[in-house]
Order: structure tokens, then sequence, then C-alpha cells
């Protein structure tokens, strides 16, 4: 037998098992996607969320904040349309999905008058 025929059967020293996907050069680009989820498209999904809680939520005596900057009071509420009062005697319509922000929910009274009227007692 040749030694060069013999040498030539034990496999070529390049011809080595592929690293897989780790070895691959999409790596960084799915290192990359993945940072960009959880640092840009997770929050903006947990904001637009909330804001579709909030959008469900509304209901009559709470101010709001229009897209536009109008600040008002809700004193009327239909499937999508919003009756506000922006000023007195001034009433206008706005679409569910234009209101921005709640500005502030009608609650009870706050602590503070509770213990002033406690303090006035005594």
């Amino acid at each position: 037998m040749d030694i060069a025929y013999a040498m030539g059967q034990a496999g070529a020293p390049g011809a080595q098992g592929g690293g897989g996907i780790l070895a691959s050069p999409l790596l960084p680009i799915i290192l990359m996607l993945a940072i960009m989820w959880f640092l840009m498209i997770r929050p903006q999904q947990k904001k637009q969320k909330e804001h579709r809680e909030m959008l469900s939520n509304l209901k009559k005596g709470d101010m709001i904040i229009t897209t536009g900057g109008i600040y008002g009071r809700i004193t009327g509420v239909a499937d999508n349309v919003l009756t506000v009062e922006i000023a007195d005697k001034v009433r206008v319509k706005v679409g569910r999905g234009y209101i921005s922000d709640l500005a502030q929910s009608s609650k009870p009274a706050a602590p503070a008058d509770k213990e002033k009227a406690e303090t006035d007692k005594k």
C-alpha cells in the first residue's frame, strides 16, 4: 500500500462537526432581537395594556385629559362616546379612544377632611 494513499484516508483536518447555532453568525442577531424585545417592545405592550384598562374603567365624574390636551369631567358614558364637560354648561362628545390620561378620579372625601372633622369635635 502506498503511504500517500494511507494518509489520505485518515480524514481531512478541516472537516469537523458543525458547531450548531451557537457558532453561527445568527447568534448576534438573535441576541439583538432578544434585547430589543425586553427593552422596547415589552414595555410598550405593557403600557398599551394599562391604557386599555384605564379606558374601560372610565366612569361618570372622572377628570380626564384628551389627546388634544383638553381637561374635563365625564358627565355621560356610552359605548364608545363620552360626554365631557369642559366648562360650566359646555359639554362635548369625545370618542373613548381619544382619552389620553386620567387627571383625577372621582373619589370619596379625602382623609384630611375626616381628621379636620375630628379635631373640630374636640
